[in-house]
């Protein structure tokens, strides 16, 4: 933590060939653009197969109804997301005046979503919890009951997102117009840490899950490995948006993996959710 504090600054006072307008490479302007297409088609390729079999199971009547709360997330996940793209791409594209008009939609979007998210995550956890004790044979209660054990842990991961995601917002939106590389790095970390919910969603990746949450995580630095190193390479430094981002990612990812299924937590999970 220290040293993540060290190396952080809201003033641009290091050189940064990826932010300004004289780019000697069309990469230096491109690679946030990719970063955040490829964040948008990781969520698409993860949350439309499953969003699908869900509605269909809905339909079957084998699940209940998804909740209005759902709903408004999805749409403010999907605002953010593309809100993301289209910022990448206005700067990318010299449009730097567009960029910050249409950049004050963050400070109503992100607050909403995170706000959404406490609400979401009690609501989903309820439902499991009502369908446990609506269960009538053993085997629908015992695979029930495992579904819950698994949301408990499940949880942790929306808690550190429901942390991370709007801390590192708020200090990508607080450089805006005094740091641009700062700003425009941290935005990006920031929409990395919910990503591993569309990660988990995509079945034919190799997994780690429901053990532990590493392959997640690891997927996730892979997302953001292409930017990483041709900022390093170009730079020949590591910027201070790392530092920080892993100065607080990895001490919080460590008490997940430490907290994940262990009975304190499971007891805990319950306690917090009203159903112990």
């Amino acid at each position: 933590m220290a040293t993540a504090a060290e190396h952080f600054s809201f003033d641009e006072r290091r050189s940064d060939l990826l932010s300004g307008t004289s780019r000697a490479h069309a990469i230096d302007r491109w690679i946030f653009v990719f970063t955040a297409a490829l964040f948008v088609a990781i969520v698409l390729t993860g949350f439309i197969p499953d969003s699908l079999g869900k509605i269909a199971m809905v339909q079957a009547g084998t699940r209940p109804p998804f909740p209005i709360v759902l709903h408004v997330h999805a749409v403010l996940m999907a605002s953010f997301m593309a809100l993301l793209l289209a910022q990448t791409t206005l700067v990318s594209t010299g449009r730097y005046e567009l960029h910050m008009r249409v950049g004050i939609a963050a400070f109503v979007i992100a607050p909403l979503l995170v706000l959404v998210g406490f609400i979401l995550v009690p609501t989903m956890y309820h439902q499991a919890s009502d369908a446990l004790r609506a269960a009538t044979t053993p085997e629908a209660r015992e695979k029930l009951r495992q579904a819950l054990l698994h949301k408990d842990n499940i949880m942790l991961l929306q808690f550190r997102i429901g942390i991370l995601f709007p801390l590192f917002l708020a200090l990508g939106l607080r450089a805006r117009g005094r740091n641009a590389g700062l700003h425009k790095r941290m935005m990006i970390l920031a929409s990395a840490i919910p990503l591993g919910a569309g990660i988990d969603r995509i079945a034919w990746l190799p997994t780690t899950l429901p053990a532990l949450p590493l392959s997640s995580d690891l997927y996730i630095l892979g997302a953001l490995a292409p930017m990483f190193a041709w900022d390093v390479m170009r730079n020949r430094r590591m910027h201070e948006a790392y530092f920080v981002w892993l100065g607080l990612c990895v001490p919080v990812s460590l008490l997940v993996y430490a907290l994940w299924d262990t009975p304190w937590w499971h007891a805990t999970a319950e306690w917090l959710m009203g159903v112990a």
